[in-house]
């Protein structure tokens, strides 16, 4: 394939809907050949935003660039977009083959049928390509519609939650799948989630959206172990978040910060507050649980201990075992210890809780620690 991917560019794009802000004045940059991903909870304005990509929907303010080419004013089909959608959006009556060939087809474009077999190579599927959807699995399928949409070579692909209709073991294929396909052909690939799995696994930058607006972007990676927000920390995986107060802001190793009896360092570009009362997170994963007075193993002398906790729950969940600890000063701690064959300490025990000092992250006092954990 030919086909290659342009820059997209969002300038104060917002959407009211009958006095509802859905988006709110957003700027945004996806460069050319990119996986981007627009992550947030339901409502938060990723989806019209996409639809605003496509052109569906049309903003009240604001531009839409591809490239160069401000599509703002312009109707879908005049854009170089495809969509892919969760509902696949097949013709029953048309076997794969002719599926995929269907918008080359209506364009007049030469050897449609050709074009088509070789993206349908692509995605594997080219064995199958006399078959009807129906007999298809939803893989299958979703193969299918993606390669309907790659055959066209837009310049931006758009992806709606297109993985939310399979199950785990097929949608953790699929994540890589797509991420393959995407660096095979070079098209920009904006791809709408709630999943934080699917983002963290196939995006190269993602963006966290929150009631209309962005609340962070940037790499996978330090979203997740630098979050700025404490609705990135909580969306965005599992975090532990607790008030702490700054005692000493000179030191040559960061900010001291204390809890409870406990005192700790905070690196200074790891915190968005250097002073007064501000919270302090921690992913579960990255502290270490022992009976009260044990040391663990590998544990180094610049290790923080917090003393005086007390197991309140213990949960297997397979690879790890998760505990909530009551550790005074803080509240209730999450705590995820993988399972290697060690001792599970039941619930009431008196524990320690480890931790290595630059794995810290500091958040803005007074921010609400329950802000964007997902409610069962």
């Amino acid at each position: 394939m030919s086909a290659t991917g342009k820059d997209l560019a969002l300038r104060g794009i917002t959407k009211l809907f009958s006095g509802f802000t859905a988006v709110d004045d957003l700027d945004l940059h996806v460069p050319a050949g990119s996986f981007f991903a627009l992550l947030g909870p339901s409502g938060c304005g990723k989806s019209t935003t996409l639809r605003m990509v496509a052109g569906l929907e049309h903003p009240t303010r604001g531009r839409i660039l591809i490239g160069d080419d401000d599509v703002t004013g312009t109707k879908a089909h005049q854009r170089e977009v495809n969509t892919v959608f969760q509902s696949y959006a097949l013709f029953p009556h048309l076997s794969v083959l002719e599926n995929v060939a269907f918008g080359l087809r209506r364009r007049k474009v030469p050897d449609a049928l050709g074009r088509a077999a070789k993206v349908l190579d692509l995605v594997e599927l080219g064995h199958l390509a006399q078959r009807r959807p129906a007999q298809l699995s939803g893989g299958q399928q979703q193969r299918v519609a993606l390669a309907r949409a790659v055959v066209n070579e837009p310049h931006v692909l758009l992806l709606d939650e297109p993985l939310g209709a399979l199950d785990m073991k097929l949608r953790r294929q699929m994540q890589a799948e797509l991420k393959q396909i995407q660096q095979e052909v070079g098209i920009t690939f904006i791809h709408v989630t709630h999943d934080q799995e699917e983002a963290l696994t196939m995006a190269d930058t993602v963006a966290v959206m929150n009631a209309g607006r962005i609340e962070q972007i940037g790499p996978p990676g330090e979203l997740y172990d630098l979050p700025r927000t404490a609705f990135v920390a909580n969306f965005l995986g599992k975090s532990n978040l607790f008030e702490a107060e700054v005692v000493d802001a000179a030191g040559s190793q960061g900010l001291t910060v204390q809890f409870g009896e406990t005192t700790c360092r905070l690196a200074a570009e790891r915190t968005v507050q250097q002073q007064g009362r501000i919270v302090v997170g921690i992913r579960p994963e990255k502290i270490v649980l022992t009976r009260a007075g044990r040391r663990p193993a590998d544990a180094q002398a610049d290790w923080t201990r917090v003393t005086g906790g007390r197991v309140r729950d213990v949960a297997y969940t397979g690879v790890s075992t998760e505990y909530e600890v009551e550790v005074p000063g803080a509240g209730s701690l999450t705590v995820f210890s993988q399972n290697l064959r060690t001792e599970v300490i039941g619930p009431g025990t008196e524990v320690d809780l480890w931790w290595e000092d630059a794995n810290l992250f500091g958040l803005a006092g007074g921010s609400d620690t329950e802000a964007g954990v997902e409610e069962l």
